[in-house]
């Protein structure tokens, strides 16, 4: 079942949908290299995104990026409702050429993002790398994910970046999918809501 969800701002609307699958995606938010980079998130995380953002881009990508991040975030929350069966922690390591990135979830119901990868370039095209943190900080906060990115080695700016979003996807899948085991994941009986 998708979650659909809507935000409405001076700088931004965002009308997206969320679900779990292996269908494409269809994402326009305006910055090329943002879609780019969340039809990986979609593709290795095993989600369906329909992404439609009007965004002020004429400022710069700032609020297009975080905004996506806080819906995706929301919407990613709700459409796991159940945490009764989930893994609940997951790590993956993606390699991009001469990149190595980690990520390691926990879907603890405690929002927290380490993040400290320098890149090495500021922009990709016209994308300020920066955004990247932004993006994060607002997916996870708002999917009240506890998330740890790291870039082991770098190299090329836009694989440094890929690698991360890959990495990410994978630990997410891994800590959504579905435990053999029927209780929730949590020696105190709960996962914070």
């Amino acid at each position: 079942m998708a979650i659909k969800k809507e935000r409405i701002t001076k700088e931004t609307t965002i009308h997206l949908s969320v679900e779990r699958g292996l269908s494409a995606s269809t994402i326009d938010t305006g910055v090329g290299f943002l879609n780019h980079m969340l039809d990986l998130l979609a593709f290795h995380g095993h989600f369906v995104f329909d992404i439609k953002v009007d965004g002020d881009l004429d400022v710069d990508d700032h609020h297009t990026t975080e905004d996506v991040g806080i819906l995706l975030g929301q919407a990613i929350a709700e459409l796991n409702v159940d945490k009764s069966s989930i893994q609940r922690y997951g790590t993956a390591y993606v390699p991009m050429d001469e990149t190595l990135a980690r990520s390691v979830v926990d879907v603890s119901g405690r929002p927290f993002l380490h993040f400290e990868p320098q890149f090495s370039a500021q922009t990709v095209g016209t994308f300020d790398v920066e955004l990247v943190k932004e993006f994060f900080y607002a997916l996870s906060i708002n999917a009240r994910l506890t998330t740890h990115l790291d870039l082991i080695r770098g190299g090329n700016t836009h694989h440094e970046i890929e690698a991360l979003f890959k990495a990410f996807a994978q630990s997410l899948r891994i800590a959504l999918s579905n435990s053999e085991i029927d209780r929730i994941p949590s020696s105190k009986g709960v996962i914070e809501e």
